[in-house]
């Protein structure tokens, strides 16, 4: 018996319920071996991979007490998903929001592009805080 895939936009969700408790090792179960992941507005923050993911993502993280993705709007077409979310950082400053449209592009139940488009302007309060 083959295995059932999710369609992408679960694993969409489920990338982002485990990045809620910023379990790492569940989130990039999700992550193909080739994904392409870019956080835009930054410049040279394009990476491939799980690990370079991580290693993006943990330092990114570090000063968060408490993470909420809370998904204002969703569309998925195909292997594509669009979500537009608002990121809820809890640091020791209290909490940081910021809004991201994430685009995600999924094979065989895996996430193979995320892009993520956002106000670098609204977060520099999370590293000047940490």
């Amino acid at each position: 018996m083959s295995e059932t895939l999710r369609p992408p936009i679960e694993v969409v969700h489920a990338l982002l319920d485990a990045m809620t408790t910023l379990d790492y090792e569940t989130a990039l179960t999700f992550i193909a071996e080739n994904c392409e992941y870019v956080n835009v507005p930054l410049p040279g923050s394009t990476v491939h991979g799980p690990d370079a993911i991580r290693g993006i993502l943990e330092p990114f993280f570090a000063p968060t007490l408490e993470n909420e993705f809370l998904i204002r709007r969703e569309s998925a077409t195909g292997p594509l998903v669009f979500v537009e979310r608002l990121d809820r950082h809890h640091i020791t400053g209290g909490w940081v929001e910021l809004p991201v449209t994430g685009v995600f592009e999924v094979h065989d139940g895996r996430i193979t592009l995320w892009r993520d488009y956002f106000d670098f302007a609204t977060i520099e309060p999370m590293f000047t805080a940490a």
